[in-house]
């Protein structure tokens, strides 16, 4: 099931890429958002930790080599330079070997904060006007930092239930703090990993 859905969702972004071709960011976000949903899928069809975290490594020595030779551009060729989708990578193999599969609830909350809320945020906060700023050579925008903010919490008000809501704020919150930094597409690494040590901390 998830290597179907990965299958469509690459075969997706390529007919983006070629549709759209003057909008490269679209395709890599839908591929950002579509494969965060990788994670539900193998929770709920049981994929073993074996297999999880070998295929986890396998797609991340991908996106590394795709990162240096431009293999598949509709991941890479966003008209600056990032390391995202190795991040994004690194930082799924990274939660499943320290808590798949006992908590996989953990795993995908931190997994669907970054693919939705993130890539959301970077899809509306571009096309819609709003406030603007600058920070280390990253645009921001106050649309899309509202839509990380909402998103996470709602992907966390899901997930991980068992958390107050007060908790739940203080997480999201930190999400959207940390995303701000994210230069060279390094909050692909750092959000997922903040958002599940503060829950796992919390007791989440």
């Amino acid at each position: 099931m998830v290597s179907i859905w990965l299958g469509l969702l690459f075969i997706s972004s390529s007919l983006i890429k070629s549709t759209w071709p003057q909008q490269p960011e679209l395709s890599r976000k839908v591929v950002h958002i579509g494969a965060g949903f990788a994670l539900p899928l193998a929770w709920f069809s049981h994929i073993p930790l074996s297999i999880a975290l070998a295929a986890a490594l396998l797609a991340t020595a991908l996106a590394a080599i795709n990162h240096r030779w431009r293999l598949l551009p509709a991941l890479e060729d966003v008209g600056r330079a990032s390391i995202g989708t190795v991040a994004y990578g690194a930082s799924i193999t990274v939660l499943l070997g320290l808590f798949w599969p006992q908590r996989a609830d953990l795993v995908c909350a931190a997994v669907l904060t970054m693919a939705l809320g993130d890539g959301l945020a970077g899809l509306l906060g571009a096309h819609f006007p709003s406030r603007r700023w600058q920070l280390f050579g990253q645009t921001k925008s106050l649309l899309g930092t509202a839509v990380m903010a909402v998103v996470t919490l709602l992907v966390l008000l899901i997930l991980l239930p068992q958390l107050p809501t007060y908790q739940l704020l203080a997480i999201a919150a930190s999400a959207t703090l940390l995303e701000q930094f994210s230069w060279g597409g390094i909050d692909n690494f750092s959000v997922p990993l903040l958002v599940a040590a503060m829950a796992h901390w919390l007791g989440g």
